[in-house]
């Protein structure tokens, strides 16, 4: 069913390339009950909450009033939705009437204001609260807290586990530790300069970050890129899977206590990352898509340097995938271990590696006019498992199928512009580009003067980190690394 199907009356904002809709409230709580629709995401601004679900064909962006500060929850209906409905009465101050959970997300009462980005944010000296957690029954239960603080170098989170021995009852995640304010950061400058934050939402992704939030601008100002630029895009966020996926692959095995291919695949990924150093000039490409194209073109020689690095890992990845699926204790710390069921991973629309091991196929990359991706038809893995196993294969063929990418990309690299300047106009627009943690999702809207008056950036973490909690439930505490290092999500994608 087409967005004019389902809003006949409704009036539409001219956002780009999706139309957006002006719902009242019962409309809006309608969409809750739609089977047809795929909750992505929700977000606000002051007095008007939106939401984007995935429907047949692309994007649905509805968006609906919130008088006195309140609107309808679709949390009862949507398990995707109570952490976007806490983030929104945190940031902008509107409460979710019926909503499943009230709780705080990211303020953890020590900002000194409330609700900063509602327009009227109000100063508060309280002492910060105690954190809530949620209840669990049972005979000899008992709870560990774990974090925020971690060794090494691991994101800020709190996971507070219910126990009963080493049972896990309940996994709860609390995150909020790492923001930064991105939001505010970003408001009243222009795409170009507000770019760099962006690409620091979360620097593993930081190519499809920036990319989704370049296409978001991109479409507000109603501009199309050099074809150029998006060839040099696509290279940068599959170089961006691979030495994301070889990270994944090694931190799962190290966590099944399995060493050698960690090591391994810690070589072959700084390979690439050199690789890409000598062709973009930063190992993680940062800073390297903006708004209307990209910063520089590839180096003399760049070109060269990946595929070498690409061919080093090709190599070894049949010796590597060999091990994992023949030594006998790895697959039994893998198999059947943190399952996410395939009707779970549907209703909370689950994506990349995660989804994609639960049956979900979905694939920004496939989405209709994905330049240059709809001319190279990317295949996309799906397996029914769902667990640890699952996870892991799926990665291993997404880096064969990336690496299959690179090179055909390369080869049809077209002459000509890298960068064109945004015209200075108001408008609205939304993009979607596909990461290797899954799709990345960018919402921007432009005043008369082309400055950002509205954004909301989304990482696929909001999504996957409820899966984490339920992946857990019922296992054991000893499995809690294994499941984390084969979900990866990131901290602060999720903390803004």
């Amino acid at each position: 069913m087409s967005a004019a199907d389902r809003f006949p009356n409704g009036a539409a904002a001219e956002c780009r390339p999706w139309p957006r809709h002006l719902l009242d409230p019962a409309r809006w709580a309608a969409l809750a009950a739609d089977d047809s629709l795929t909750l992505l995401s929700l977000w606000a601004e002051p007095g008007l909450v939106h939401a984007a679900f995935l429907a047949e064909g692309g994007l649905l962006l509805a968006s609906c009033p919130a008088p006195e500060g309140r609107y309808p929850a679709l949390s009862p209906a949507r398990p995707g939705a109570p952490l976007f409905e806490r983030m929104i009465h945190d940031l902008w101050g509107l409460s979710a009437e019926g909503g499943v959970d009230p709780r705080p997300w990211l303020d953890h009462g020590r900002w000194g204001l409330v609700a900063p980005l509602s327009g009227r944010p109000v100063q508060t000296m309280l002492p910060p609260p105690q954190p809530e957690f949620l209840p669990a029954e049972g005979e000899g239960l008992h709870q560990m807290p774990l974090g925020p603080v971690h060794g090494g170098v691991t994101e800020p989170a709190h996971f507070r586990f219910h126990l009963q021995g080493e049972a896990v009852l309940r996994l709860e995640a609390r995150l909020g530790y790492a923001h930064r304010g991105i939001i505010g950061l970003m408001l009243g400058k222009s795409p170009r300069s507000a770019a760099r934050f962006a690409a620091r939402i979360a620097g593993d992704s930081t190519v499809a970050h920036a990319w989704a939030f370049a296409m978001a601008a991109e479409a507000a100002a109603e501009l199309v890129p050099p074809p150029r630029a998006l060839v040099l895009r696509a290279v940068m966020a599959e170089l961006e899977r691979i030495h994301n996926h070889l990270r994944s692959w090694g931190a799962i095995c190290e966590a099944a206590g399995l060493a050698w291919p960690h090591a391994r695949c810690a070589v072959l990924r700084e390979g690439v990352l050199r690789a890409c150093a000598a062709a973009f000039g930063h190992r993680l490409m940062m800073d390297r898509v903006v708004p209307g194209g990209v910063s520089g073109d590839i180096a003399p020689g760049g070109a060269a340097a990946i595929l070498s690095a690409l061919e080093a890992v090709a190599v070894e990845i049949p010796e590597l995938a060999g091990l994992c699926e023949t030594h006998a204790g790895l697959r039994n710390r893998i198999t059947g271990i943190g399952i996410v069921t395939a009707e779970l991973a549907a209703r909370l629309g689950a994506g990349g590696p995660i989804g994609r091991a639960s049956g979900r196929g979905f694939d920004a990359r496939r989405l209709p006019g994905q330049a240059p991706y709809d001319e190279l038809d990317p295949v996309v893995p799906v397996l029914p498992e769902g667990d640890v196993g699952a996870r892991l294969r799926i990665r291993i063929s997404e880096l064969r199928e990336s690496i299959r990418l690179v090179p055909a990309l390369l080869a049809r690299l077209p002459e000509g512009e890298l960068r064109l300047s945004l015209p200075q106009r108001a408008g609205e627009g939304i993009g979607m580009v596909e990461g290797f943690r899954g799709e990345c999702l960018h919402w921007m809207a432009l005043d008369d003067g082309g400055l950002i008056r509205a954004v909301f950036p989304r990482d696929p973490s909001w999504l996957q980190y409820p899966l984490l909690e339920a992946a857990m439930q019922g296992g054991s505490a000893a499995d809690f690394p294994l499941c984390e290092a084969s979900f990866g999500c990131a901290v602060s994608g999720v903390d803004l």
